[in-house]
C-alpha cells in the first residue's frame, strides 16, 4: 500500500515555532507508523518563498530576496531533521520546477478564473481578502494577528470558487473529504456557505515576488494558489502521473489554515479534475502558561530551546502525549520538566535500566528470550492500529504508556529479585514474560519515539546489558 502525507509549507519570513513542529511531528508519527506497517511512504515538508510577508521582510532588512529566502528554507530544513523527521520530499515554491508547474496548473484551471477589480479589506498576516462581515465581527482587526486590516483598491484575477461550493459541501457531509477534529466539519461548512471568490493574484504594482500569471506580466499569483499547490507539483503534477499517492491518505494542518486547505484546495482539485485527500488533519494551538503565544505578550516559547533541554525523545514525548492531537494544549517548562522526570524517565527509562539489569544478573541472554518466543511475539496489538488509524495519537501513547506502568506494576508485584534467591529457574520464566511485555509496549512507542529502537537493540543484543548511562537521566528543574 502507497501511503502519501503533507505538511503545511511555512512563510520563511520567521523562525520555526511549536506550531510548525507539531506539523511535522504528527505527519512523523504516522510515516512511522505506516512504514512499521509495511506500507511504502511519501512524506513532503518544504518552504512557502512568496507574497508582501517576505517581499518587505528582505527589504527591511536590505538583503536580496532570494538570497534571504535560501537562507531561511536552509533554517527550517535544519529544524525539521533537528526534530529526527524522516521525510522523503522537500519542496520550496521558489524550485524550477513547482513554478513552471504551477504556471500550468493555472492554464488548467483558466475557465474557472476571471479578472475583476476589488476595493475592501486586506489582511498582510493571513494574506487573504477579508469580507465586510469579516471585519465587521473583529472590528477591523485580525484576531490571529492583532493588526488592523488594511484598505486595498486593484485588479485582480479570481478564482470562481462558487463552481465547486455544492460538490465540495457534499464530499465533506459524506466524509469523502474527511475533517479531523469532527466537530471542525461543522465549522468548514459554516465557512463554506458563505464563502466568496477568492482573488487569486496581486498586481505587480503591489507584490513582485510572486509566480508570474501566464499570459499577464502585470500579475503574480496570489500566494496560497501557489502555495496550495505544492502538495501536487511536489509528485510531479501535471507533468507526471501521480495516481500512485494521490489523494493523499493526510494532510496535517494548523486550525488558523484550515478554511483554504478545506474550502480553497478542494476547489483547485476539482478543476483539474483530481481526486480530494482523505483525510485533513486540524491541529490546534500550543498555549503558554493557558495564553496565546505572541511577541507582545512575551510569552513565546522558543522550540530549539526545548529541544537542547532534555533532548528529541523528551520533546517527542510531551508533545504527542501532553499536546492534544486535535485541540488546544498548554506548555509551560514546570509541566515539561515534570513529564521528563517523572514519566519518561521514572516510568520508561528506569524500567529499562532496572529489568535490563535484572536480566544481565540472572543470564539473561538473546537465544534464552529467543527460545521463549518473545521476539516472535512483538506486534502491533489491534487497539493501538485503531487509535493510529484514525489519529488519534495522544490516545495511542497513552495506551501505550499505560502499558509501560503495566510493566512496572508487575516487577513490584511479582519482584523477580527475590524469586531468584529461592528459584533462579523461576526468575528466568518470570524475567523473560516481563522482557516480552516491556518490548511489545516499546514496539508501540517506536513512532513516537527513537529511543524505543535503542531499547529494542538492549533487549536483543547477544548478552543484555544496561546502559553505562541511563536513557533518560534525572535533573533538578530550573
Amino acid at each position: 500500500m502507497k501511503t502519501y502525507i503533507t505538511t503545511a509549507i511555512p512563510y520563511v519570513n520567521g523562525a520555526p515555532h511549536l506550531g510548525h513542529a507539531e506539523d511535522y511531528l504528527l505527519a512523523d508519527i504516522y510515516s512511522r507508523y505506516m512504514t512499521m506497517r509495511g506500507n511504502e511512504v511519501r512524506f513532503q515538508v518544504g518552504t512557502d518563498e512568496h507574497g508582501n510577508k517576505i517581499e518587505k521582510k528582505a527589504n527591511e532588512l536590505n538583503i536580496e530576496i532570494k538570497d534571504y529566502v535560501d537562507q531561511n528554507s536552509q533554517k527550517f530544513r535544519n529544524f525539521i531533521e533537528k526534530l529526527g523527521v524522516k521525510y522523503t520530499d522537500f519542496i520550496r515554491t521558489t524550485d524550477e520546477a513547482h513554478v513552471a508547474r504551477v504556471q500550468k496548473v493555472w492554464e488548467k484551471l483558466k475557465d474557472h478564473i476571471y479578472k475583476s477589480d476589488y476595493e475592501g479589506w486586506y489582511c498582510e498576516g493571513c494574506e487573504r481578502f477579508i469580507t465586510d462581515n469579516e471585519y465587521k465581527e473583529t472590528d477591523g482587526v485580525c484576531p490571529d494577528h492583532q493588526k488592523p486590516y488594511t484598505k486595498l483598491s486593484e485588479s485582480n484575477y479570481y478564482f470562481r470558487l462558487a463552481d465547486f461550493k455544492d460538490e465540495i459541501r457534499q464530499k465533506i457531509e459524506l466524509d469523502k473529504l474527511r475533517i479531523l477534529p469532527e466537530f471542525r466539519k461543522n465549522e468548514v461548512l459554516k465557512l463554506l456557505a458563505d464563502a466568496p471568490d477568492v482573488s487569486i493574484s496581486r498586481p505587480t504594482s503591489h507584490l513582485k515576488w510572486g509566480v508570474p500569471v501566464p499570459g499577464d506580466d502585470s500579475q503574480v499569483m496570489y500566494v496560497w494558489m501557489d502555495a496550495l499547490s505544492n502538495y501536487i507539483t511536489v509528485l510531479g503534477y501535471p507533468d507526471q502521473d501521480i495516481s500512485d499517492f494521490w489523494p493523499a491518505t493526510v494532510q496535517v494542518v494548523g486550525k488558523d489554515i484550515l478554511r483554504f486547505h478545506a474550502i480553497l484546495w478542494p476547489a483547485i482539485l476539482l478543476g483539474l479534475g483530481l481526486p480530494l485527500p482523505k483525510t485533513l488533519l486540524c491541529h490546534g494551538f500550543i498555549l503558554s502558561n493557558g495564553q496565546k503565544m505572541s511577541k507582545s505578550i512575551g510569552n513565546v516559547v522558543d522550540p530549539i530551546e526545548v529541544l537542547d533541554k532534555h533532548g528529541l525523545d523528551a520533546f517527542r514525548y510531551y508533545f504527542s502525549r501532553h499536546i492534544d492531537t486535535f485541540v488546544d494544549s498548554d506548555f509551560t517548562w514546570d509541566k515539561y520538566e515534570n513529564a521528563y522526570n517523572n514519566e519518561l524517565a521514572n516510568d520508561y527509562g528506569n524500567l529499562v535500566q532496572r529489568l535490563s539489569n535484572l536480566c544481565n544478573k540472572n543470564d539473561i541472554d538473546r537465544a534464552f528470550l529467543d527460545s521463549h518466543s518473545v521476539y516472535s511475539s512483538i506486534k502491533l496489538d489491534d487497539k493501538y492500529c485503531a487509535l493510529m488509524d484514525k489519529f488519534e495519537f495522544t490516545n495511542a501513547i497513552e495506551y501505550a504508556w499505560k502499558k509501560i506502568q503495566d510493566v512496572n506494576r508487575h516487577i513490584e508485584e511479582t519482584k523477580p529479585w527475590s524469586v531468584a534467591k529461592e528459584n533462579p529457574d523461576e526468575a528466568k520464566e518470570l524475567l523473560a514474560t516481563l522482557a516480552g511485555e516491556l518490548l511489545n509496549a516499546n514496539e508501540l512507542l517506536k513512532p513516537f519515539l527513537p529511543a524505543a529502537e535503542r531499547v529494542s537493540e538492549i533487549f536483543s543484543a547477544e548478552k543484555i546489558e544496561p546502559p553505562k548511562v541511563p536513557l533518560f537521566p534525572k535533573t533538578l528543574a530550573n
